[in-house]
């Protein structure tokens, strides 16, 4: 059987990087012109992409530039889960994007939600979902490299948290990882995108800045987190939502089965800090990472409010 391929490309201009990461994986073979495309970046804070911790608007650019060169004409870039994605559209540059390649940009969080039952789920059952996935059969998921205090890293299937509506924390962050990998068998990206201009290392929204170069693209979202996660210095085989959506079949966790193309893992990899989200979870009475005594006791507390 034929590895999965992961294009890993390093270079100063993050639209120009992009187009090719994707060219790389040949990605053009999963869009075609009848495809509604839905873009989703990590807005999560009104923060600057240079901060590390929202993704960078010329990436988002090179993945436009890139659907509208196979021919797709309706794409909206769509973000939620925070109270202040309008400001975050902003201060990422999103909004100006989105207004100069004339693509319509949503906040999830104000769109109409679809209460929506997970077969496959089990541990995450029913959800409200923005509208705007299910209107799009051509999902892009663009997310940040960045260290995650409770999942280890924040990436491909992480960004997906972003269409639920509701108190995402109470929803989701009792059997965070499970619930994370039930979420991705519901919502599937054809491609993902993530943003390693600059990282976060420490922490998703308080994290400190790595600078990096890199865009990491892959059509298999576990394949993509893993070497996302590898790059990190993070052994995706400890990255509990990796591994997981690997054992369910929703893509490959295993380095061994990942053609990497471009530059290798070892010629870009830095080992990422996570030492704040030790101490941050450690402040609420937890270890790092979450162990299975753990994970009792946050269900035992979340009980009645999933």
């Amino acid at each position: 059987m034929e590895n999965v391929k992961v294009a890993v490309v390093k270079g100063s201009d993050p639209r120009a990087i992009t187009r090719q990461a994707l060219e790389l994986i040949r990605a053009g073979k999963v869009v075609s012109p009848e495809d509604r495309v839905l873009i989703k970046p990590n807005c999560i804070v009104p923060e600057h992409p240079s901060t590390g911790v929202t993704t960078d608007s010329r990436v988002v650019e090179g993945v436009i530039d890139f659907v509208k060169g196979c021919g797709a004409a309706d794409i909206v870039v769509g973000e939620g889960g925070n109270p202040k994605t309008d400001l975050a559209f902003e201060v990422t540059e999103m909004r100006e994007v989105a207004n100069r390649q004339g693509v319509e940009l949503v906040n999830l969080n104000k769109d109409e939600g679809v209460e929506v039952s997970i077969p496959s789920g089990r541990a995450l059952r029913k959800v409200k979902i923005a509208k705007t996935v299910f209107e799009s059969n051509c999902i892009v998921s663009v997310p940040k490299l960045k260290i995650h205090h409770m999942a280890r890293v924040t990436l491909s299937m992480k960004n997906l948290m972003g269409p639920i509506q509701g108190d995402r924390g109470s929803i989701m962050h009792c059997r965070l990882d499970e619930k994370l990998v039930d979420l991705a068998g519901l919502i599937r990206p054809k491609l993902n995108v993530i943003d390693g201009t600059v990282g976060s290392e420490m922490d998703e929204t308080m994290g400190r800045p790595v600078k990096m170069d890199l865009v990491i693209a892959g059509a298999d979202m576990v394949a993509t987190d893993a070497v996302g996660s590898a790059i990190m210095g993070v052994d995706p085989r400890k990255v509990r939502h990796i591994q997981l959506a690997w054992e369910r079949g929703l893509g490959v966790g295993d380095l061994r089965e990942i053609e990497v193309l471009g530059e290798s893992i070892e010629t870009v990899r830095k080992k990422f800090s996570q030492e704040f989200s030790e101490e941050k979870l450690k402040s609420y009475g937890l270890s790092y990472p979450l162990s299975d005594e753990d994970l009792r006791k946050m269900r035992k507390a979340f009980e009645g409010r999933e």
